[in-house]
């Protein structure tokens, strides 16, 4: 009698195109593992990367805005549920493999830091060799997580994590399409919050672009999903002119949004928190948890802090930088 898994990848053989990544293909693990008689190789990926600690550190990481007030505002795990739904949509508009794209997509994020990027140019300027999220996502899932042993995830979902951003493209299209979902959320929540935050409003917006892409977050995410369907074959593609129209509004968003002194006018703290921690546990790394103290008698002490700080949230940095360095009566 069959199992569940096996049923499943049956129904993936008759319903996956020919250019997906199906399950029974994997390339594997780096460890070999007994297969689940329920789920695929990326579905127990999937579930490895939800259950595991750098994902519900997620919660209290910045997405754009630095400690917002607000109920509402984006952080770097709505951000990566938004990723994974919209990932999921493409995938399966272009019958490729839902699971892979979701287990990539919830997993891209993990290697995040505090404050959001403005932690991780202050990483990248201490850290011997520089710092990458997308480096430390990766390195998240393959060496730190599970006290060292890390989640052994398949290669494709490994290779989907590393390739989520600008240089190699992924192996596989699920991977690629990875990228193209994580420009359509963040472009549109992160206006959502900017209006949230009052530094713009949809008529903002130059009127040309609203004109192609859509009038609201929910018609631009259709317009830009409907692209991708129409435009990709073997390759994940968007037509020319919905693309033409993104790339502008990216522009009109950096110039508005990402370098707003209402939305980055607190990002120099950031960083100097961050280099004060990072200086404090290259010289001090016995005072970090045994996990990165192995870590740093394995490799070096700025390896140890560089993960340590880097899977910190944002109040737990904050949090730690005050015990360090402020007295306690002041940070009351």
């Amino acid at each position: 009698m069959s199992t569940i898994r096996e049923e499943t990848l049956k129904i993936e053989d008759i319903t996956l195109s020919s250019v997906a990544a199906h399950a029974s293909q994997t390339k594997g693990r780096k460890v070999p593992e007994d297969e689940c008689d329920i789920r695929t190789c990326y579905q127990r990926d999937r579930d490895r990367i939800i259950h595991c600690s750098a994902f519900r550190r997620l919660k209290h990481k910045t997405q754009v805005f630095l400690a917002p007030s607000g109920d509402h505002y984006r952080t770097r795990l709505t951000h990566t549920l938004e990723v994974a739904q919209i990932a999921r949509t493409i995938a399966r508009g272009l019958r490729l493999n839902e699971d892979l794209a979701e287990a990539i997509a919830l997993g891209h994020d993990l290697g995040h830091t505090p404050f959001g990027h403005a932690g991780e140019r202050a990483l990248n300027s201490a850290f011997p060799g520089g710092f990458k999220h997308f480096e430390q996502s990766l390195r998240v899932v393959d060496e730190l997580e599970k006290d060292g042993m890390g989640l052994n995830l398949t290669y494709e979902v490994r290779d989907g994590i590393l390739c989520h951003t600008v240089g190699k493209e992924a192996d596989t299209l699920e991977g690629r399409l990875v990228k193209y979902a994580d420009h359509i959320a963040y472009i549109n929540h992160d206006i959502d919050d900017a209006e949230r935050a009052g530094i713009l409003t949809e008529q903002d917006i130059p009127e040309h672009i609203r004109e192609v892409l859509g009038k609201n977050k929910s018609q631009r995410i259709d317009t830009m999903v409907r692209a991708i369907l129409e435009a990709s074959d073997r390759d994940i593609k968007m037509t020319p002119h919905i693309y033409d129209a993104y790339d502008e509004l990216h522009k009109f968003m950096f110039a508005n949004v990402y370098t707003n002194p209402i939305c980055k006018g607190e990002e120099g703290k950031a960083i100097a928190i961050v280099q004060e921690l990072y200086d404090y546990f290259v010289k001090n790394p016995d005072k970090m948890p045994p996990e990165y103290i192995r870590v740093a008698e394995k490799e070096s002490p700025e390896r140890g802090a560089c993960d340590y700080i880097s899977g910190m949230s944002d109040h737990y940095a904050l949090q730690t930088f005050n015990n360090l360095f402020v007295p306690k009566f002041w940070a009351e």
